[in-house]
């Protein structure tokens, strides 16, 4: 009985082992494949933290001080609470004027896009509006709205407008006409081969405009608070130069590149949940 143990324990661990050897090698795959995707970030923010200290001369380092002591620098904002101050202002800014572009945007796109009468009528002043930037129109916004709260919000919503109402025109009438052959053929109404049909296939164009919209909303949000705020990215960013406080001011502009990037993954997710069955 013994030896039949032994004979067969030898079996099982190779069983074991053959199960491990994949998952491993999935593993070294995902890591390698991980590494290779962020490898450009790494490189540049070693750059950065080389080149200030073994290239620059000392009196340049003053204007391009080493990653580390931003790093240091934007410890200490968020220890203070700081730094969530003027995330939050930013944020709450932004998130307005960006649901608004968003609420504002998609339905007029859509309507837009179905009745080509209406998107006659509108061209033209659409392709007005939408070729000019928003930053151009700032002073406009700040004369006629104020330095406060409603001009940001107004000039995000400018910003984040356009992409949302361009891609779901351009979404809507790039359905297949085929399906709509089809919903008709099925004994589909115009309303329902609009909400069935038409509507899911222009998801995923849709979206990319959003993702545009949220970009430009943290962007053109930054440049506004430069100008009459009292807190906020931008803020902390002009502030800081003028008092002259070169890490504080890095650390700002780094905070501002990973809220950015956190935006677009937040969508990016929100994007895959609702066209799934496309990737399907």
């Amino acid at each position: 009985m013994s030896t039949l143990v032994l004979q067969d324990q030898p079996a099982s661990i190779d069983v074991v082992s053959a199960q491990r050897k994949p998952s491993t090698g999935r593993a070294i795959k995902a890591l390698r494949k991980t590494l290779y995707r962020s490898g450009a970030i790494i490189g540049f923010l070693l750059v950065w933290e080389l080149v200030p200290q073994f290239v620059l001369e000392p009196a340049s380092k003053v204007f391009l001080p080493p990653l580390h002591e931003v790093l240091q620098q934007l410890w200490k904002m968020i220890i203070s609470g700081d730094l969530a101050t003027h995330i939050a202002a930013s944020l709450s800014r932004s998130a307005i004027g960006f649901i608004l572009a968003v609420a504002i945007g998609v339905p007029v796109g859509l309507v837009v896009a179905w009745f080509s009468k209406v998107g006659d009528f509108l061209n033209p002043l659409l392709e007005v509006f939408r070729n000019t930037a928003a930053l151009a129109l700032l002073p406009v916004f700040t004369l006629l709205l104020g330095i406060g709260e409603l001009s940001k919000v107004s000039i995000v919503l400018y910003a984040a407008f356009f992409p949302v109402l361009l891609n779901t025109i351009l979404g809507a009438r790039s359905v297949d006409p085929l399906l709509i052959r089809a919903g008709r053929t099925l004994g589909l109404n115009s309303f329902e081969i609009f909400s069935k049909v038409v509507l899911p296939a222009s998801v995923p164009i849709i979206f990319t405009g959003i993702r545009m919209a949220g970009t430009s909303a943290v962007l053109v949000l930054i440049a506004a608070e430069m100008i009459g705020a009292k807190a906020g990215l931008g803020y902390l960013i002009t502030n800081s130069q003028a008092s002259f406080l070169i890490p504080k001011m890095y650390a700002a502009i780094l905070t501002v590149a990973i809220l950015g990037f956190a935006v677009n993954a937040a969508l990016v997710a929100l994007e895959r949940h609702f066209s799934r069955w496309a990737r399907a």
